[in-house]
């Protein structure tokens, strides 16, 4: 395949991009202009003088309901992300990475407004979006010195913040008394005088670094079927710069200055629906000829060169006509999207606004009915008998007013039909759609003590969890595409295009970092699901893992295999951050691993292996038991002993009052004989 010339790959970006534009306009613009309108609470246009005007505000009360949820969750903690090392070795720099990237979010630009920004985006506009840079370092304007010495420029180029832009050598001639002599010998014997130098440098004054911006949506163009941004064959960011803009950007002052003005563009009309609320008298900002605008559109196209495969390339195009000023190769897109509600196999899902516009239309409706209403029950049409009363008494309508009529009766009001009746069922039914629809209530967000006084705290969470879940799957959706997306372009941004370390400060202390020590990948880790619980639930659960931790290492000591001094005060920390405070470091310090080996191999001098100990705790358990055995037997033979005496003792004891018993019978049986033979004796005499 031939190589393609300048003229035919300017017709390929030129016809992608006029594309791309021709989609906005047709599928997009209508929508987020209608979008803006419907959140700022503006006329629907059919309105009708007389009657009453009042918008419901539904669209921007469910994105105010969403919002500090979603801000919760991401926001709360500094730790967006983290990478996970895939060797073992990379395990320091996953971490240092993970603490550098989320540093950059939050300290180095202004990451809550740039995230806000970006989730209402999307929320309203049904996209959000968000380009991420390396901003070369910034330098003083050009210093000249000249007469240097050796050593004065070696101090210059050891420099880190000065680099030459030129350099002369200058070898001085010799002293004029030595210049005029003649003798070659003495000539010879004269020590070369050092030469100078001139050198031409600038001074850095901020080095290089990771930006951030908020695309707004109608600055942001893609090819027409694109499914994710890393399919899509086009996407291009175009915008408004003046022409001071881009000769401050190196340009060419004619070249930009014959593609400024033309027609109005498409983006300043969505420009003036955004800030049609604000006053529209200002100045004329043409009057400085060097604030005139230019229309520049940065491309991003996948064209192929004459290889057979298409790769990546950016294009900075100005101007209708498109004019190509820079084509360069380009590894990745500079670009992370969000949509709340993904739509398969496509770039751009649904929106809020989707899902309650209808509705706000429709309560803006009934509001108007019920106040047309009340309206006029409170002043209510009359009829009059034609040539009776009065008609300019009649139309001065003042309390207190007299109507003059020539006979009584001829004033009457009209009947009015209530509405207020059907309306307002009618109104809670449109309420109970948008809940349904998007899972946000009063009773959800704790604001209605009418359906939550009297239910059990069950009820209360489940009503509460139940609306959670819809902002929780927004919330995983942000985390799994534009927020995965951003956190993996800045990483790959510091270590392609960082050469100096960065020295930040992290838990009150100042740390180093270098991501040309980087040379691996990570595997990226979004932390989002921990902000989706309860404050209070997330702190119980930390106090749990805390005791087991320390229960665990009083048993198994320092060094054991479970849990080591580093986790334990890690879950410390996150239990000083889930109760709110944003420096953990103000109650516990991070323990170095040096030290947290140093610790573990103490405890390991100091306390038996645990297998060891167990194994000595389970003969001192048999031999405790043996004794008890033992001691249980001896005491049962001597019970047993106690027992056979105590029975031959009671034996004895009735053998002998038998005995004693019969001696006595027999006693008495004698004596009886004794007593008869007498008897006999005297009778007989």
């Amino acid at each position: 395949m031939p190589k393609l010339d300048a003229t035919e790959i300017h017709r390929i970006v030129q016809n992608e991009i006029d594309d791309a534009v021709l989609y906005q306009e047709e599928e997009h613009t209508g929508f987020r202009d209608m979008a803006t309108n419907y959140y700022y609470g503006e006329k629907f246009g059919n309105e009708v003088e007389g009657q009453s005007q009042v918008v419901s505000r539904d669209v921007a009360d469910t994105v105010g309901f969403i919002m500090p949820s979603l801000m919760k969750i991401f926001a709360s903690s500094k730790d967006f992300v983290s990478f996970q090392p895939r060797h073992p070795e990379d395990e320091d720099a996953a971490k240092q990475a993970s603490e550098y990237v989320n540093w950059i979010v939050t300290d180095q630009n202004p990451g809550y407004q740039i995230i806000q920004n970006w989730m209402h985006d999307a929320l309203v506009f049904r996209l959000g979006v968000v380009k991420f840079y390396w901003r070369d370092p910034e330098f003083d304007a050009p210093e000249n010195y000249e007469g240097l010495t050796e050593n004065q420029l070696a101090l210059l180029v050891n420099d880190p913040k000065v680099e030459i832009l030129e350099q002369e050598i200058t070898y001085a001639a010799y002293a004029e008394d030595d210049a005029d002599a003649t003798d070659d010998e003495y000539a010879e014997a004269r020590p070369p005088l050092p030469p100078t130098y001139s050198v031409k440098i600038r001074r850095k004054l901020e080095n290089g670094q990771c930006v951030l911006e908020n695309v707004p949506p109608e600055e942001f163009l893609y090819s027409r079927r694109a499914k994710s941004l890393e399919d899509a064959d086009f996407v291009g960011h175009r915008r408004m710069m003046s022409i001071s803009e881009l000769i401050g950007m190196g340009y060419d002052r004619d070249e930009i200055e014959r593609h400024a003005g033309g027609e109005e563009s498409s983006l300043s009309e969505e420009v003036t629906t955004r800030f049609q609320d604000l006053s529209s008298s200002g100045g004329d900002s043409t009057v400085d000829p060097s604030r005139r605008e230019v229309e520049v559109i940065e491309a991003y196209l996948k064209i192929d060169d004459g290889t057979g495969v298409s790769e990546l390339r950016r294009f900075f195009c100005v101007g209708a006509g498109r004019e190509i000023l820079e084509d360069e190769p380009f590894d990745a897109l500079p670009f992370a999207t969000l949509t709340p509600h993904l739509i398969p196999h496509r770039l751009v899902g649904r929106s809020v606004t989707d899902d309650t516009q209808d509705l706000q239309l429709l309560k803006s409706t009934v509001l108007r009915q019920i106040m047309d209403g009340a309206y006029q029950s409170t002043n209510p049409r009359v009829m009059a008998v034609e040539g009776q009363v009065n008609i300019s008494d009649l139309m001065e309508n003042r309390p207190g007013n007299i109507v003059r009529v020539r006979a009584p009766g001829m004033v009457q009001p009209l009947p009015i039909q209530p509405v207020w009746q059907a309306t307002f069922p009618l109104l809670e039914y449109l309420d109970n759609v948008r809940e349904t629809r998007t899972g946000i209530s009063k009773a959800s967000m704790g604001l209605d003590p009418d359906s939550l006084q009297s239910s059990t705290a069950t009820a209360v969470a489940a009503t509460v969890s139940a609306a959670q879940c819809k902002v929780e799957q927004i919330a995983r959706v942000f985390a799994e595409t534009g927020f995965r997306d951003l956190f993996r372009g800045i990483l790959r941004l510091v270590t392609h295009y960082q050469d100096v370390p960065q020295i930040i400060r992290l838990t009150n202390n100042f740390v180093e970092m270098d991501p040309r020590a980087w040379s691996n990948g990570f595997d990226l880790i979004v932390n989002v699901g921990l902000g989706t619980t309860q404050q209070d639930q997330k702190l119980a659960l930390l106090a749990q893992i805390a005791g087991k931790q320390e229960q665990l290492l009083q048993t198994l000591g320092p060094s054991n295999p479970v849990v080591g001094i580093n986790q334990y005060v890690s879950t410390l920390r996150k239990m000083v951050e889930a109760a709110g405070f944003k420096d953990a470091g103000q109650f516990f310090n991070a323990v170095p691993p040096e030290m947290a080996q140093q610790m573990g191999q103490q405890g390991q001098e100091q306390q038996p292996d645990p297998l060891a100990q167990a194994a000595m705790a389970q003969v001192e358990i048999d031999k405790a038991k043996a004794e008890a055995e033992i001691a249980i037997k001896r005491e049962k033979m001597q019970a047993d002993i106690q027992l056979a005496r105590e029975k031959l003792q009671m034996e004895m004891q009735l053998k002998q009052a038998e005995l004693e018993g019969e001696a006595r019978l027999q006693g008495i049986k004698l004596a009886n004989k004794i007593g008869e033979q007498g008897t006999n004796i005297r009778s007989v005499v």
